[in-house]
């Protein structure tokens, strides 16, 4: 019976050691107001459990014209499910201005292994311009 504990403590401080690493990775996303693709890429950082630290880099595909954003967010995964949510700040640039204002989003990803593909919906909120992002991607994890 001890045996048996020992295993099942392992197994479970196994799984939450790899839940808490961090993952760095490239996604493709399309904002459906601005009608641009774009490519980027994020990283988690683990904070709590549940918890992480979730910057993300936008390079819009426009033509003519430099659009880039920023995210700061924080990112909530539900125990036990595939399902996450959260936000935080977003910051655009375009040419020679650039807009501070909020996002949230809520996603699924897959964690198989190292590698975990996630499709992720993302709502941008500023001033004068608000829009609508959807982003798949692929988080690595690191070591």
């Amino acid at each position: 019976m001890r045996w048996i504990l020992i295993a099942a403590l392992a197994v479970t401080v196994t799984t939450a050691a790899a839940a808490q690493r961090s993952h760095v990775g490239p996604h493709f996303a399309y904002n459906f107001d601005f009608d641009e693709a774009a490519i980027g890429a994020q990283m988690h950082l683990p904070i709590a459990t549940a918890v992480e630290l979730y910057p993300s880099f936008d390079y819009y595909l426009t033509d003519g014209f430099t659009l880039w954003g920023f995210n700061g967010d924080l990112k909530f995964r539900g125990l036990g499910t595939p399902l996450y949510f959260g936000g935080g700040v977003n910051f655009l640039k375009s040419g020679s201005t650039s807009d501070t204002g909020f996002n949230v989003f809520g996603g699924f990803e897959r964690r198989w292994g190292m590698t975990h593909p996630y499709i992720e919906v993302r709502g941008i909120f500023h001033d004068n311009n608000n829009s609508l992002q959807m982003a798949f991607g692929l988080n690595l994890t690191l070591f």
